[in-house]
Parts: C-alpha cells; structure tokens; sequence
C-alpha cells in the first residue's frame, strides 16, 4: 500500500508578520469604572481652555428704587472725579457648591446675588445686558466690602466683611433686608495711646464639618476664630509673629490645617486639632495659638536656579492663595507684581511658576494697579489656573499640572512625541481688567469681576446648528 501514497509536498516558507504592539485605549478606564485618569482628563483640558472666549459683559447699573445703586454712581465718569477715594471694582464673588448662585461684592458697598442660568441664558440672548428685575437680591449695607462667602451648610446664607471695619457680617438671602441678621464681632486692640482700635476683615472662611465655626483674618496678623453657638465673639485667636495684613486663608480639604498668606510674602500654617485648640471650642476664653509652619516664599524663590538668574527676587505681597480642588497638596498662589506659582505643602517646594512682564513694560500706573487685589481660582476638576493679568486687559490660563510636563513646572520636560496634545497656557483678551475671578463648580465657566464694577462671562462660545438642520433638509 506504500506505493499507491504520495507524499505531500512541503509547504513553502511564509515569512512571520512582525508583532505590532496596538496603542493603548486611553479610554477603556473611564469605560469600566467611569473614570477619567488623570493624565488622560489633562491632556483632555488642553481643546477646553483653546475654545475660551468672553461671551458676555454685565454692567453694573442699577437702581434702588428711583435713585442710581452707590455702584453705579461710582462708574459715573463725573462722580469718579469728585471722589477722593478710588471705591469701585468687584472685590469678592463666590458660587455656592452646587453652582446654583453667584455672590458677588463691590467696593462700593453692594451686595448682588445672581442666578447663573439666568446669567447663561441671556449671555446667548441679543441683548447681553442683565436685567435688574431678575436679580435674587441687590443689598447696600452702607459700607464698603472686600470679601464674600457662602455657608457650605447652608445655601441660603453668605458672610461678608470690609477692610475698613471689624465685623464680619451674615445675610440670608431670603429676606431682602440690608440690615444682617447676625453680626459676628472682633476683639478690639490696644494702640501704644491706649485707645481701642479695630482692624478690618481680608477674607473669610467657614468649616464644613464644624456649622458652627467661622474664621476670618485681618489687618493685624491675627485669624480669629467664631464658635456660633458660644458668643458673638471670638473663642481663639490665630496670631504671627508680624502685624501684616494676611489678606487670604486657606482650610485644607480635611478642615484640619488652614493656611494664610500676608502682605510680607509669608505663608503660615496652623493645626486646628489636638492640643490647646482642643478645649478652645468649649470655653469664650480667649486663646492665642502661634502658626504651626511659617514659610518665606522669596527664600523658596530663590531655590529655582533659572528663575533666580533671570529676575532679582525680593520678598512680594501674597495677593491670594488657593488650594486645588483637583490635587490638595497643590497651594496656588498670586504675588502683587502679577507672578503665580504653586508651593507643594509635602515637599515645601515651590514646584510651578509663571511671571508675566512688568506693568511698566506695557506703560501701566503701578501705584493705581496695586489699590486692587486680584484673586485667582482654580478650574474645578483640572489644574488649571485662573488669574487675571496684572498689566493687560484679560486673564491668563495656567496649566499647573503636578508633573514635569507641565507648562510652568520649575523642572519641565519637553515630551517631543507629545508635542500636539501638550497644554499651553493662554491669554484671553477681556474687555476691561479683571481683579477676580470665579469658576462654576460643575461646567467650568468663569465669571470675572472687573475695575469697573462689570461681570464678564468667559466660556466656550456656543453656535447655532440651524445651518447644519437646513443642509439636511
């Protein structure tokens, strides 16, 4: 039987395919667990902030009842001229958590309380200018307001407060009534006359975790802390060993370390847990407890060897400092020169830095720059940094990414295979200049306060798909 079978032939040699690694499906995370990484959600940012644009500008030009709000008479060119005192500019604005409201506080002495789908919709609308009717609540309390917060446990109640007077004052915005309904006073100090002098209030914050507590700082180096429940006074004093202006404070996300930074360039830290400060939530005897952590951020300035040959580096107020919602341990911070950066609270490094040109570069008045205090904010999900310009009219983007890729890190490192999808930071032309700014906590749209009293919206610019629906047809 041998014979009658053929041998099968051999097949000739096929050459192998080269194994070809597939790239990796950036998106197969956020399609398990619905969750975007990190990394993936920055690059993500970088199409978000290109789309940027002024949207729409609100005026501030009310009435109360027949007669022009203190804030419009302060826009007025022939009242401005009359004025011995530079009162005009929004001075402090803030969402509530759910992004629902936006308070906002001018100079001049008005408290406004907007609805922002109110703002939204007639950003798209012909007319771009706000209709007083539909505020929610317009208050003058007779005094000049620097700083606006909303209670976290409560939706219906924000805290103001002045640098020209000591108490710090709370409203509820369901009653329309410019009187506060609870007013929370400062110890009063003793001169080198004997006479009682009260300092006036920076900014303000509240414990989520604790309703009842309030803290503030001032223009003597001291935060004072409230215990709602106990007096109207405060239960614990955080001091410096300097008398400076701490113009912003920071709770971290646990409510057990805040942070304040003052007019000499120094940050502090204190340690609310444990300790003295354990019993001083329990008694109206006034406590003093020095800063847990002080650091001179000049001295940290001058570590970064390319930015010390660059610039001579001197100590600069710290106009604000914020802690990023999206990675905690970053602590943003603003200089009055118009200079941003980013202090590692781990490493106690600063880690990021941006400086602008000088004003004098652009023919700016430095002394009329410095009567306002701008105040940046962080983007909500992303490290993106917000922060009006110090010598032009509009804000810069700044990507503070906590890694070296990042645009502004002291350590950058060029990805040249990553070059397309890298973040940039951007200047967005504005149409007057912005002291502060606020970002809506869910969509990212910022709201900005500017010299002139005007809320300008910037967000992506939407258009119409009428077009689109009539090429179908």
């Amino acid at each position: 039987m041998d014979r009658y079978v053929v041998p099968r032939s051999s097949p000739p040699p096929q050459k192998q395919k080269p194994f070809l690694r597939r790239p990796r499906w950036k998106m197969f995370a956020a399609e398990l667990d619905g969750r975007l990484l990190p990394k993936h959600q920055h690059q993500l940012s970088g199409p978000l902030i290109e789309s940027y644009a002024e949207v729409a500008e609100f005026p501030h030009h009310y009435k109360i009842g027949d007669e022009d709000c203190p804030t419009h008479k302060t826009c007025m060119p022939c009242y401005v001229r009359r004025s011995p005192v530079q009162r005009e500019g929004v001075s402090g604005m803030e969402f509530d958590n759910k992004g629902i409201y936006l308070a906002s506080v001018t100079k001049s002495g008005c408290l406004m309380i907007h609805d922002f789908e109110t703002l939204y919709s007639l950003s798209n609308g012909p007319s771009r200018k706000e209709d007083e009717t539909k505020h929610l609540l317009h208050l003058t309390p007779s005094q000049q307001l620097n700083v606006v917060r909303w209670n976290p446990a409560s939706q219906n109640e924000v805290a103001c407060a002045s640098l020209r007077s000591g108490p710090v004052l709370l409203f509820d915005i369901g009653y329309i009534s410019s009187e506060a309904l609870e007013v929370l006073k400062p110890r009063p100090s003793l001169n080198v006359h004997g006479y009682q002098v009260i300092y006036g209030i920076s900014d303000i914050t509240f414990t989520p975790a604790h309703k009842s507590r309030v803290l503030a700082s001032d223009q003597h180096g001291v935060i004072s802390v409230w215990d709602r429940r106990l007096s109207h006074f405060p239960c614990l004093e955080l001091r410096t060993n300097s008398q400076s202006t701490i113009n912003s404070i920071q709770l971290n996300v646990e409510d057990q370390i805040i942070y304040g930074a003052n007019s000499q360039g120094i940050i502090y830290a204190w340690d609310l847990r444990g300790g003295r400060t354990s019993v001083a939530f329990q008694s109206v005897k006034e406590v003093h407890y020095p800063p847990l952590m002080t650091v001179k951020l000049a001295s940290q300035l001058e570590k970064i060897t390319s930015l010390k040959a660059q610039s001579n580096i001197v100590p600069r107020e710290i106009h604000s400092i914020n802690l990023d919602p999206s990675c905690p341990y970053q602590l943003a911070f603003h200089l009055d020169d118009g200079w941003s950066g980013v202090f590692n609270i781990h490493s106690l490094q600063v880690t990021h830095m941006h400086c602008p040109p000088p004003t004098w570069l652009d023919d700016k008045d430095m002394l009329k720059s410095s009567e306002y205090t701008r105040k940046p904010t962080w983007f909500p999900t992303c490290s993106i940094y917000a922060v009006g310009s110090s010598s032009g009219d509009g804000i810069h983007l700044l990507d503070f990414y906590p890694d070296t890729s990042s645009a502004c890190h002291v350590d950058f490192i060029e990805e040249s295979e990553q070059q397309n999808q890298r973040v940039h930071n951007r200047f967005i032309p504005l149409a007057k200049s912005v002291t502060i700014c606020a970002a809506h906590p869910l969509n990212g749209t910022i709201i900005a306060g500017t010299k002139h009293s005007s809320l300008l919206m910037i967000s992506q610019r939407q258009k119409s798909c009428s077009g689109d629906c009539d090429e179908r047809g």
